[in-house]
């Protein structure tokens, strides 16, 4: 597929089975959290939860199907629905295969006297196999202020912390940065920010930029076909990526559309 990115609207189902097997690097979801609430944007409501995993357990097969052998997975739920789904995906993809569970922590107004506050979504990440491709070079963060510290040896100009083992003193060097741990914290988007698109479940780019910065490389196909506000769609784009998005609702299609100088494909700088 030469062109940069191709938009489609419509059942994701029926486009899934149109394209070929073992396609695509990456896959990123952001579905029906079977919240059972009409956000207005589109509509959670569903008979029961077997409903709503046979509709999620059909697709997901289907991107089984397209990911390549070295290709992931990110399944972005809550809790109303994620362990359902985190049983089914272990006999789709296979437990062994199950590489994190991500817990996206967000800080946001709202008060509960009955219990904690629910404040995180979580992101399962599974692999085709295991040969798969993760860059964590291309993600690291800052350490710690306290890991800091421990690093205050030097040795030919490189910082180092000692560690010692059967009494034996081993160096250990300080990179550029510590490959983040499975709990990612982002703001939300709110409607006060440059990123808002007015549309209800938005993710925010830099959650997304990490995901595709790890399972990807740049010039990889990346999908998302529940592509909602269109933020995995555009940073993607963004970082070089080429890109297959889909949803069912023309705003969504719109939201997720990347203007471009680049016109492969007759002067239209995507598909809808």
């Amino acid at each position: 597929m030469d062109i940069p990115y191709k938009l489609y609207q419509g059942d994701n189902l029926v486009v899934m089975r149109g394209l070929p097997s073992e396609s695509i690097d990456l896959i990123y979801i952001d579905p029906p959290y079977f919240s059972q609430r009409n956000y207005g944007d589109f509509d959670d409501r569903w008979k029961s939860m077997q409903h709503y995993l046979d509709f999620m357990v059909e697709r997901l097969k289907e991107m089984h199907r397209l990911l390549k052998p070295t290709g992931s997975i990110y399944v972005h739920l809550d809790w109303h629905a994620v362990h359902y789904v985190k049983v089914e995906m272990d006999k789709i993809f296979g437990y062994k295969n199950f590489r994190n569970e991500i817990v996206w922590h967000y800080k946001g107004r709202g008060m509960r006297k009955d219990g904690f506050q629910n404040k995180h979504d979580t992101i399962l990440r599974y692999s085709k196999s295991n040969d798969y491709l993760f860059n964590g070079d291309c993600v690291l963060v800052d350490y710690s202020t306290r890991s800091k510290k421990e690093f205050r040896h030097m040795m030919n100009g490189r910082k180092y912390a000692r560690t010692w083992k059967n009494g034996i003193m081993t160096p250990v060097f300080m990179k550029d940065g510590i490959i983040p741990d499975d709990v990612f914290d982002f703001s939300m988007v709110y409607s006060g920010s440059k990123e808002f698109l007015n549309y209800k479940t938005q993710k925010p780019s830099k959650l997304m930029e990490r995901i595709i910065l790890a399972s990807s490389n740049e010039g990889d196909l990346v999908a998302d076909f529940f592509c909602g506000s269109g933020s995995f769609i555009k940073k993607a784009f963004e970082l070089g990526r080429r890109c297959i998005g889909c949803d069912a609702s023309p705003k969504a299609l719109a939201l997720a559309h990347c203007p471009t100088q680049r016109e492969p494909d007759g002067g239209k700088s995507g598909e809808k």
